[in-house]
């Protein structure tokens, strides 16, 4: 069973600003909602190949370890666990123009078959769902704090 959770927003900052932000795994914890712990697995933390481990609590606690698949300077971040609850993230980055981005994101996640999954599947989806709005307005206001002390 999967779940798909599509959401774009627009910030007051230029495209290179916002990337950074976003791109800064430090940051990760002021507004990826729910995000307990998100840390380099490596000596790699940041583009393509870096792996972070990652906890997420959304009406339970799940741990992944997550690898940067995609990665565009300025227009794209994707992730995709390799290793606990199985997600997948995309970020894409547009400059609307030169003081505007416009930040989309999608999130799909599976869940076991069965009575286990359904379970879990509606235990933690209104979670998840509300998890992704919160993030998205949060990276925006994060991004435009950080543009307007830049």
């Amino acid at each position: 069973m999967g779940v798909d959770i599509d959401i774009a927003n627009e910030c007051a900052a230029p495209v290179e600003v916002a990337f950074a932000y976003a791109d800064d795994y430090r940051n990760a914890t002021h507004w990826l909602s729910g995000i307990q712990k998100f840390e380099p697995a490596g000596e790699q933390d940041q583009g393509l190949g870096a792996v972070f481990d990652a906890s997420m609590h959304v009406g339970a606690t799940l741990h992944s370890t997550i690898k940067v698949d995609g990665w565009v300077k300025n227009e794209l971040i994707s992730f995709e666990a390799i290793k606990g609850f199985p997600v997948r993230s995309v970020w894409h980055f547009e400059a609307v123009d030169e003081n505007t981005t416009r930040i989309r994101a999608h999130i799909h996640y599976d869940l076991p078959g069965g009575l286990a999954g359904k379970a879990l599947g509606r235990m933690i989806e209104p979670f998840v769902k509300m998890s992704v709005k919160h993030s998205s307005a949060a990276l925006r206001k994060c991004i435009e704090a950080a543009a307007a002390s830049a």
